[in-house]
């Protein structure tokens, strides 16, 4: 079974594109939905607490996830110690998980794959491009938030165009260019290369 990897800048339509490979019956590990859950468990929320200490709490003792996006969005060291404290445990549920599955590959969806040299754990990397101009307008109305918010994300993540270059396939996902069409032969030519 090959490991392949997906991934791509905010707001380029990962999503959208990972529901095409689901359409095919390839199975979708999706990293942010995984590492959500750590937040409520005992040994992370003390690894949490060490890093920023007891102002990511709320009063009922959750973590306030807003204000820890907004506090690594303005400090590259602590996302890279919190990405250090996710990314392993990530990997290590993907493998498990990988391991039950029955099929010619599955997918890991990371936006931040290559920022991670998550890749070196996987076979082939797929990358969903779209131009920065009109991911920045699809953000603005999606997330209701400022330019200026989301440039400032976009700037801890590696260009777009780095991604394309480092991958095995590209998506270009635009109107007009189906995915299905894009997704139906990537598909294929990984099921090819496995044979």
């Amino acid at each position: 079974m090959k490991h392949i990897g997906l991934t791509g800048g905010i707001g380029c339509g990962k999503t959208t594109v990972l529901r095409e490979f689901q359409k095919l019956g390839v199975p979708c590990f999706i990293a942010d939905q995984i590492a959500g859950k750590y937040y409520d468990n005992a040994d992370f929320l003390k690894d949490i607490r060490a890093l920023f200490g007891d102002i990511i709490f709320n009063p009922d003792g959750s973590v306030d996830k807003q204000k820890i996006a907004h506090i690594v969005f303005n400090d590259r060291d602590l996302l890279l110690k919190l990405n250090t404290l996710i990314h392993p445990r990530v990997m290590n549920d993907f493998r498990q998980w990988a391991s039950r599955q029955t099929v010619p590959y599955v997918i890991l969806e990371s936006a931040i794959i290559y920022e991670y040299n998550l890749e070196r754990h996987l076979d082939q990397v797929i990358t969903v491009y779209l131009e920065k101009e009109e991911r920045l307008r699809r953000l603005e109305l999606r997330d209701r938030v400022s330019r200026t918010v989301l440039e400032e994300r976009m700037r801890n993540q590696m260009s777009a165009e780095e991604k394309m270059d480092r991958a095995d396939y590209v998506i270009l996902n635009y109107e007009g260019n189906p995915r299905s069409r894009q997704v139906g032969t990537i598909n294929a030519k990984i099921k090819k290369s496995i044979l």
